[in-house]
């Protein structure tokens, strides 16, 4: 009896599975955002703020208009989650920062992700760490750093 070797996905069953997961897990990200009063999109904010970050940098990373952040930004700002600084070479140019009330209550969100979480636990600490090497590889390089 002889075992043949596995047959390797094609692209389409991998891209189908990385949105299905992506989907999942960006579902479980909402729901939590919801327990604490943010929006979907309110949430991404908070998460992509690791530090100052230009209002039309921001527009582009949630690939939206800038108009649509300033809104959304100035929702953040009356919870005191985030605060505008002008940029110290173009006062013109408004920076968005989260406060440390920002930075806590997404922390909170990624922490209390039961969904998400719970399909990780079911891999092993080899398994995981394999899981981001290969993960690591594919974030597209624009997001490198961001």
């Amino acid at each position: 009896m002889s075992t043949a070797a596995p047959q390797a996905p094609t692209k389409l069953q991998l891209l189908e599975l990385l949105a299905a997961i992506g989907a999942a897990q960006w579902r479980d990200f909402a729901a939590t955002a919801a327990h604490h009063g943010l929006t979907a999109m309110q949430a991404k904010v908070l998460a992509r703020l690791d530090g100052p970050l230009p209002m039309r940098g921001l527009a582009a990373l949630l690939v939206c208009d800038a108009s649509n952040v300033t809104g959304i930004v100035d929702r953040l700002e009356a919870r005191d989650l985030v605060r505008r600084a002008a940029d110290p070479t173009d006062r013109r140019v408004k920076h968005v920062v989260a406060t440390d009330a920002g930075r806590e209550i997404i922390r909170r969100v990624r922490e209390e992700m039961q969904g998400t979480h719970g399909t990780l636990d079911a891999l092993s600490d080899v398994e995981g760490a394999t899981l981001y090497a290969l993960l690591e590889r594919l974030q597209p390089t624009r997001e490198k750093g961001a």
